[in-house]
This record gives C-alpha cells, sequence and structure tokens, in this order.
C-alpha cells in the first residue's frame, strides 16, 4: 500500500513505512515502524526497488536559510498586527468620537439599543471613508457592499404569499402577491425604499412590504431604482414613473388589481420619490392610465430650501440621520460638490426674492405648538450665493422638493397618507406639507409616532437589528392600504 512521506519540506511517495537508520544513511524496509526525525534530506531512490536510500542534508546554508526565513515571517506577521491594532483603535476612536456628538433623547423607544445600532452604522461609515482616503474603494460602494452581506437576511416566503422578481420597463421589481382567495380585483401598492437616494434597496423594505401584502391582502411591487451617485437626478425619479405606469398599464390582466385602487409611497427619500412622482402625474394628465388613488409618505423628505426648521434644530443629533447627513443626501442626489454642505444648511442658496414665498410654507408659526416645546433659536440672515444657487437650483424645483410645489399641482395630488416621528430632522417637512394639503382641501390621515426617530421602518422583523416599538407604524399604514 503506498504512503505519503514528509522529509523538511519535500513529499515523497513510498510502499513501505519501515524504516531503519545503518551506517549514516536512512532506508525504509517491511516491519519496522520508527519514525523520521524532521531533518532535511537529500535522497535518490532505485528505479523498481522498494528500496529508498536519504541522507541527511548538514550544510550550514540550510540551517541559516531556514533561520532568516523564519524571522522574517515572524518580523512580517507582528508588522501586520501592528497595523490591524492600530486601524482597529483608529476605528474605535473615530467611532467614540461621533457617539459622543450624537443626542438620543429619553423620549426615544428603545434608546440603548438605537445607541448600539448608531455605533454600528458609525463604525461601518468610517471604515468605508478610510478605505476611500487609502484609494481602495468608494465609501458608498464599502457601506452597501457591508449591509447588503451582514446586516440583511431574506427570510423564507411565508405561507399566503407569493414572490416574484421581475422587470418592468427595464426597472427591477419584486412583486408580492397574497395567494388566497380574493372576490373581484385587489388592491395595489408599489413602494419605494429610502436611504437618502444613495443607499437602500428591495432587500431593505422586504419584510415591510411582505407584511403590508399580507395583512391589507394587497399586492405590493417594490421598485428597485437606480441610486446616486453613479445615476444622477432625475434617474430615480424617472424609473419610479416606468416602473408604476408599467404596473398600472398591466394590473388587471396579469396580476387581477384594480388599476383605479393602486397607491404608491415610500420611506424618507422614497416618500419623496412618491410624492414627486404623484404631482409629475397630475401635470401630466394624459387620460391613458389612472392616477394613483392614493400617497403614503412614510417620514418624508420634501424640501431642501430650509435646514433651520424646529425639527433640523431640535434633532439634528439624533441618529439616524443627522441634519448634516440630510444635506449630504441631497447634493449627491444632484450630483453637485458634498464640499458645499455648510452653505446649504446655513441658507445661502436660496435666493433672496425666493425667500418670502418659501417662508409662507415654511414658517414655523405653521407648526402645532408641541413642535415648539424643545425651544429653537433665531438664526442670521443667510447670505445668497448666486453661484451656490445655479448648482444646486435643481433641488427647489418641485420634483424634488415636492412641498414647493405650486398650489394648483397639489391641488391635484391624491389623498396622502402621512407618518411623522417626533425625534426625526425630517418631521416638520411631514407636518409642513399635511397643512398645505389641508389649505387647499385635500383629504389627509395623519399619523404621528412621538417616540418614533428616522428610519425605524427599516428594523422591522431584522433579527437582533429589530425594534418592536416599529409595529405600530407598519401597522398604521396596514390599516391605512385597507381602506383603498
Amino acid at each position: 500500500m503506498e504512503r505519503l512521506g514528509f522529509f523538511g519540506k519535500r513529499l515523497i511517495t513510498f510502499d513501505s513505512t519501515s524504516f531503519k537508520h545503518v551506517g549514516g544513511h536512512h532506508y525504509f524496509f517491511p516491519g519496522n515502524r520508527k519514525r523520521n526525525q524532521g531533518r532535511t534530506w537529500a535522497g535518490e531512490k532505485e528505479a523498481g526497488s522498494r528500496l529508498i536510500t536519504f541522507t541527511p542534508d548538514n550544510s550550514p546554508g540550510a540551517e541559516r536559510s531556514g533561520g532568516t526565513m523564519d524571522i522574517g515571517s515572524a518580523i512580517l506577521i507582528i508588522g501586520l498586527a501592528a497595523l490591524a491594532a492600530a486601524f482597529l483603535l483608529l476605528v474605535i476612536g473615530l467611532v467614540y468620537s461621533e457617539l459622543m456628538n450624537s443626542d438620543v433623547p429619553r423620549g426615544v423607544a428603545n434608546s440603548s439599543k438605537l445607541h448600539m445600532v448608531h455605533g454600528l452604522f458609525v463604525g461601518i461609515a468610517i471604515v468605508g471613508r478610510i478605505l476611500h482616503r487609502l484609494g481602495i474603494c468608494h465609501q458608498v460602494s464599502f457601506i452597501r457592499w457591508f449591509v447588503a452581506c451582514f446586516l440583511t437576511r431574506l427570510n423564507p416566503v411565508p405561507v399566503g404569499l407569493r414572490v416574484k422578481e421581475l422587470t418592468f420597463s427595464e426597472v427591477p421589481v419584486r412583486v408580492y402577491e397574497p395567494t388566497g382567495v380574493c372576490e373581484g380585483l385587489r388592491r395595489g401598492l408599489v413602494y419605494f425604499h429610502g436611504g437618502g437616494w444613495v443607499l437602500g434597496s428591495i432587500d431593505s423594505v422586504d419584510e415591510v412590504c411582505r407584511h403590508i401584502a399580507i395583512k391589507s391582502d394587497s399586492t405590493v411591487v417594490s421598485v428597485g431604482y437606480r441610486l446616486a451617485p453613479e445615476h444622477r437626478y432625475p434617474a430615480q425619479l424617472d424609473d419610479c414613473e416606468a416602473a408604476t405606469c408599467h404596473f398600472l398599464s398591466v394590473a388587471e390582466a396579469d396580476f387581477s388589481v384594480d388599476p383605479r385602487r393602486v397607491a404608491v409611497g415610500g420611506d424618507s427619500t422614497g416618500a419623496n420619490l412618491a410624492a414627486a412622482l404623484c404631482q409629475r402625474l397630475a401635470r401630466r394628465e394624459d387620460g391613458h392610465l389612472p392616477s394613483p388613488c392614493a400617497q403614503i409618505l412614510v417620514y418624508p423628505a420634501l424640501q431642501m430650501a430650509d435646514f433651520n426648521l424646529p425639527s433640523y434644530q431640535q434633532n439634528q443629533a439624533v441618529p439616524i440621520l443627522f441634519r448634516g447627513r440630510m444635506v449630504f443626501y441631497f447634493l449627491q442626489y444632484l450630483s453637485a460638490d458634498t464640499s458645499a454642505c455648510q452653505d446649504v444648511l446655513e441658507g445661502n442658496h436660496v435666493p433672496t426674492e425666493l425667500r418670502p414665498r418659501y417662508e409662507s410654507w415654511l414658517s414655523a408659526s405653521h407648526l402645532p405648538p408641541e413642535c415648539l416645546a424643545r425651544g429653537i433659536c433665531e438664526r442670521p440672515t443667510p447670505q445668497y450665493d448666486a453661484e451656490l444657487y445655479h448648482v444646486v437650483r435643481a433641488g427647489l424645483e418641485p420634483e424634488v422638493s415636492p412641498l414647493l410645489a405650486d398650489d394648483d399641482v397639489i391641488r391635484k395630488t391624491p389623498p396622502t397618507f402621512l407618518l411623522t416621528c417626533e425625534f426625526d430632522v425630517l418631521r416638520d417637512d411631514g407636518i409642513l406639507y399635511r397643512k398645505r394639503l389641508l389649505d387647499l382641501k385635500r383629504d389627509v390621515a395623519w399619523q404621528h409616532v412621538r417616540d418614533g426617530f428616522h428610519g425605524m421602518m427599516n428594523f422591522f422583523n431584522r433579527g437582533w437589528l429589530t425594534f418592536p416599538s416599529v409595529l405600530r407604524p407598519v401597522e398604521s399604514v396596514v390599516d391605512y392600504v385597507k381602506t383603498l
């Protein structure tokens, strides 16, 4: 029987395991099971014979070579360990610094867990920033990869639901269809995920869409629109329009859905896309397809004109969306230079002649008194920068800032469901949009989550990342969909 033996670093094949030492040479004979002592050998084998002879390699060079290699390997390992330790300490220090600058108010639901999750996200962002500075990969690409690989888990499809991966007008979508018996045609919902137009995916809202589909007995279409900064505005809105119009055109024939009972909705910047899409379709009014029957806006981002509203001041450091980060996302959406963040925060991008018009819609006096209870401070008058305005002027257009649309357009929008969170920089965007809708005699259902924070819908049924407090706002969306 052939066996394998190691001598030094050489692999030798032989047909006997017996070994003897005779006259300075080593031989293999049947019946002897003494083992090699681990020396380096120079050997020879007689062709056709079962006898294999080896001679020890006692040259000084062999010993020196082995010792040099061992020292070099040890130095390399120590160096790599030191670099890893330094990198880890750097990340920990930066994460600690960011956490010290954050503010989780006492009224936030599951505040300790929010601290932990915020620390995780900050760590991911910092590692991505370091890799970006080193030229290894883009920060956004790293964050997307990490979230997809380690923080997103797709559960098995539950009983009573059918999930399909399809393409509507070249836009990837995921369709959730209840399999139970339905009398007549079902209602539908086209959903756009959040993520600052930069992050997020169909997978990030998978559990929310499943829950809405099952609990409301509705067909839900989740849209995988293109993301910034690779694709600049209006690519995202164009994708949402293309997918929605395609679904409306085939809803009854292919999915047994009543096209007159299809709503659009989303969370955060996904809600921005839903509101902008409803306004775009209202302006068009071509009559070929029915318009969405409702818009479902979950803590929507609705304007880029004023980042000093009370909610921006009160929640500027509340996870998981900081005041400065929202400006960063708007600039990424517009493919503008993110170095302009501070000037945009101060309002230097708004022309002087437009400010009175915007203030008539964005004044803090339009907010309920409880929104002012945590205090606000007056900001100095911004210094208009014409060059900056020309760079970001698209951000003041209604398709990026639906809250700034003309009355005639908003008057044509469908009934609205608005969900806002108390500890969210975008709280006042939603509340002020509600006031404009009510002033124009539009139907509005409003749900305010008093212990909620921005992005909480993304933590629904996400394993160890789940926040129990998220169930209430998700159920409020389900209850509204049932009324369509």
